[in-house]
């Protein structure tokens, strides 16, 4: 088993973008610990939408020593206008998008200060610049991106850094179920990207072990798009 603090927490790692993490991870000689809903080997299986169920699974994780390294990634996309958006779809985003992300920081956090050492990525999304259809999506991603930026001023003291990725439309099943493909609102999305294609787990996962990497404590308090150009031109001044 790797050292303590080579390994790295991954929520939602069973499949599509955490998945592909997982397995950067492990390319690097880290040791990926997965807690998902689905069943993964050497995972942990766990509704992450419950308060209670992501304690006894963080509980379980580090029974094996710290960890200082954590991807919150595990998310839902929950489509609907804002008028017809429901507090039953706000709730359980805000629960599983932001809420676990939360709930794994305050977990892991003495194991980093006591190492002296800690990476945080939480995986925001370009939609929090704004996207039709996406309020309560839109609004928990954001606010991974003001959590990553609290928590660099608060924790860089103790040589941990937060950060966020956002990702433009990446080729995975959540965003298949949310853009049909062959839908005419889904090629709309592939023609508004510069590079004219779709982005893969693969292209995420490479930036998220960089903000991992050991060598960028420099790096703290940042969102890193990784949307094929999307945001060029969205973002104000």
């Amino acid at each position: 088993m790797a050292a303590a603090a080579e390994r790295v927490l991954i929520t939602g790692g069973a499949a599509g973008i955490g998945a592909a993490v997982a397995e950067h991870c492990h390319q690097r000689g880290w040791e990926p610990v997965v807690i998902d809903r689905e069943v993964v080997s050497g995972g942990i299986q766990a509704d992450l939408s419950s308060p209670d169920a992501t304690a006894r699974a963080l509980d379980e994780a580090l029974a094996g020593g710290p960890i200082t390294r954590l991807v919150n990634n595990v998310g839902v996309v929950v489509p609907a206008d804002a008028e017809r958006q429901t507090l039953a779809e706000l709730d359980l985003a805000l629960s599983l998008n932001l809420r676990c992300a939360f709930q794994c920081m305050q977990a892991l956090l003495p194991g980093m200060k006591a190492a002296g050492f800690g990476r945080i990525v939480n995986m925001a999304s370009r939609a929090a610049l704004g996207k039709e259809l996406r309020t309560a999506y839109s609004a928990t991603k954001a606010g991974l991106i003001g959590m990553a930026r609290v928590w660099a001023l608060e924790l860089g003291a103790h040589g941990i850094t937060a950060n966020a990725i956002g990702p433009g439309p990446i080729r995975t099943e959540l965003f298949d179920r949310a853009n049909p493909p062959g839908a005419a609102r889904t090629q709309a999305i592939i023609d508004a990207v510069p590079v004219k294609r779709v982005g893969t787990p693969d292209d995420v996962a490479h930036a998220t072990t960089f903000l991992l990497d050991a060598h960028s404590g420099f790096i703290t308090g940042q969102v890193l798009y990784v949307c094929g150009g999307m945001t060029v031109g969205v973002v104000g001044v």
